[in-house]
């Protein structure tokens, strides 16, 4: 509420492309997840202050100089300034939405498709990827929280036997079943609708199932264990995990390479 009353720079983080711009600005961004934090330490390092709203708790891993943590923004003022959830007030140059993406495809026919397409969902689809009633379709890569690839690569590999006929999908109306039935329980274990393409630990079941179903062969477990250790020393170094080098030695073994001295953040 109050949005119109800001005076700065609003932007989504769709629109942000270099750090550099923002240097010596107040920024405030909204959300802590992927984008919100990558961009929160570019932000950082190019000499800005960041005020990083959200509400989950504190993260707890170190962040570099020049970012702070802040309960979620709930309203703007009458003078301009943001109101946070614990009462105080911030006032910042730049108000940044890191907030996650909506889907939109123009040249489909939702309706045609039997889809609603809305509040970051799109429902129903078979396993994550085809429409029930118009099971030639595929939609690759939407799901959330995994190891993006290799989970492309299961999808793939599933859609591809679908359409050569290797794997023979039930009716419509079961399909249409199973996701309400999946959905459904999702729903009563308290995830929100926004949420339901998260797969976060399930994926490994998801892709194992996926390839079970069309006869390829499963992710290797050091797919798993090299995404787990990743997403560990993104907690414990987020300026500088990415920096490590691997290489896989087996199908159940990685080794680290090289792991440079920690970056310093500019002050």
């Amino acid at each position: 509420p109050g949005i119109q009353n800001f005076k700065g720079q609003v932007l989504h983080s769709h629109s942000y492309r270099f750090a550099e711009p923002f240097s010596g600005q107040t920024v405030v961004i909204l959300g802590a997840k992927s984008s919100g934090l990558d961009i929160s330490i570019e932000l950082a390092k190019a000499g800005a202050k960041v005020t990083l709203s959200h509400g989950y708790p504190p993260l707890t891993f170190p962040l570099p100089p020049g970012i702070q943590q802040s309960g979620s923004v709930v309203a703007v003022d009458n003078a301009g300034c943001l109101r946070l959830q614990d009462g105080s007030v911030c006032k910042a140059d730049v108000l940044m939405f890191c907030t996650g993406y909506n889907f939109h495809y123009p040249f489909l026919d939702a309706a045609q498709l039997g889809l609603e397409i809305q509040d970051h969902m799109v429902s129903p689809l078979y396993r994550f990827m085809l429409p029930p009633a118009f099971p030639s379709l595929f939609f690759i890569g939407i799901c959330k929280i995994i190891c993006p690839f290799p989970n492309f690569n299961c999808q793939v590999q599933f859609a591809l036997a679908v359409l050569d006929g290797s794997v023979p999908l039930p009716s419509r109306e079961q399909m249409e079943k199973e996701v309400q039935q999946e959905q459904q329980e999702k729903l009563e274990k308290g995830v929100q609708w926004r949420h339901l393409l998260k797969l976060d630990q399930g994926q490994w079941e998801y892709c194992d199932t996926l390839a079970q179903l069309a006869g390829f062969p499963p992710l290797q477990p050091v797919v798993r264990s090299l995404y787990e250790e990743v997403w560990r020393q993104r907690q414990i170094h987020p300026v500088n995990y990415r920096r490590n080098n691997y290489q896989l030695v087996s199908a159940t073994r990685w080794e680290l390479i090289h792991s440079p001295e920690p970056e310093r953040p500019n002050v």
